[in-house]
């Protein structure tokens, strides 16, 4: 295995914008592609705008700022990333989306090139069937928001060697994050599993009578110390990634209680999704700032 010098990550949403910047933000050379131009400058836009807050908050300094957008590519071509030493893919949650790009990763990168998937859904051994490096392949998840979050997960699946699994977690430590190995494969991983039966908890309160979801939230925040609730925190994330992922889940299992609940359903069917639609359990204006609750 080589050194990691150069950073590619593939899907300029949320998660994959703000993962590389925080790379860019430790010295590394990031290129961030994505298939959509227009995705691409957005998220330049909001990076310049979440790293201007950091800055008058006095978390970055001007310079180092400024020196992380030099290290940083925006590019709509693959290509681009045929020198990277890892790849961290964060498009969305599909499987045939994901076997079929990281089939054609393997085409344009050396063969030490670490390619990883942000999903903490799709373990990394259903992305390898046609691939011929696949030791160099694992699961590597960031939570949301990169900026602000600590931990990253690494998952050595059966496939992973030992080398890169260790070089992933070294990786991760590198960029200020603090990394937790997990040595076997489970879909949803450490953190997610735990926090899905809350939700699953929290939903099934709200949806029997029990309570309101905004006294749910104040619950969780109040007593168990939870900085959002659950369902403020199914709006930050999005619901249609929590409906996708409880989808996926359920297509792998088979368990009626991984099946996507129904009030999330129904939200997503209207495009209430959240903090990026401007309404999901919540109201939000074009900032993102919470302005009214919604009754069902």
């Amino acid at each position: 295995m080589t050194n990691i010098k150069k950073v590619g990550v593939i899907g300029a949403g949320a998660m994959g914008a703000q993962i590389a910047v925080v790379a860019a933000l430790h010295q590394y050379d990031v290129v961030l592609q994505d298939i959509s131009n227009d995705r691409l400058i957005k998220a330049k836009e909001v990076l310049e705008t979440q790293l201007e807050k950091r800055v008058r908050k006095g978390r970055f300094s001007r310079d180092e700022v400024d020196k992380a957008f030099e290290h940083l590519t925006f590019t709509t071509e693959i290509n681009q990333l045929h020198d990277v030493d890892i790849i961290i893919e964060a498009i969305i949650e599909d499987l045939e989306a994901k076997q079929t790009l990281f089939q054609s990763l393997e085409k344009i990168v050396s063969e030490n090139c670490i390619i990883a998937t942000n999903s903490s859904t799709i373990v990394s051994s259903k992305l390898i069937d046609k691939l011929t490096y696949q030791n160099r392949v694992c699961n590597i998840h960031f939570f949301n928001p990169v900026l602000v979050m600590e931990l990253v997960e690494v998952v050595q699946g059966p496939h992973t060697s030992k080398e890169v699994a260790q070089q992933a977690m070294t990786f991760i430590q590198s960029i200020g994050k603090k990394p937790v190995l997990l040595q076997k494969e489970i879909s949803g991983f450490i953190a997610n599993r735990i926090l899905a039966r809350l939700m699953d908890e929290a939903i099934y309160l709200y949806e029997h009578g029990y309570a309101s979801y905004e006294e749910i939230d104040v619950v969780v925040e109040k007593a168990l110390g939870h900085p959002i609730g659950p369902f403020a925190l199914m709006d930050l994330t999005g619901l249609d990634v929590n409906y996708a992922v409880r989808k996926q889940r359920y297509a792998e299992t088979g368990l009626e209680v991984d099946r996507p609940k129904q009030s999330v359903v129904e939200k997503v069917e209207k495009g209430e999704l959240g903090r990026k639609t401007g309404k999901g359990w919540y109201e939000y204006d074009q900032h993102g700032k919470k302005i009214e609750n919604i009754q069902k």
